[in-house]
């Protein structure tokens, strides 16, 4: 692992040194890991959301459907499946 020199703000230090003494985690650097995984995987979560969203503007607007309409096209497909 690479070793890195940070400085915290003393709020920032005191919750670190409260996660260890908590026995959350076992170190400061435990708990930034975390911290910087949960990072990382909220943004891929993000860009995952980002792309549906997208690919769902590109593919333009819905045919207007009454609600019967809209039931009768769901059940087809359950019946499909």
């Amino acid at each position: 692992m690479a070793r890195q020199s940070i400085t915290l703000a003393e709020k920032n230090d005191e919750w670190l040194k409260n996660q260890v003494e908590e026995q959350e985690f076992s170190s400061k650097s435990e708990v930034v890991n975390y911290l910087i995984k949960k990072a990382r995987d909220q943004k891929e979560y993000n860009d995952y959301v980002q792309m549906k969203i997208d690919r769902g503007l590109k593919s333009g607007r819905a045919p207007h459907q009454t609600k019967e309409e809209i039931l009768a096209e769901f059940k087809s497909r359950i019946k499909n499946v």
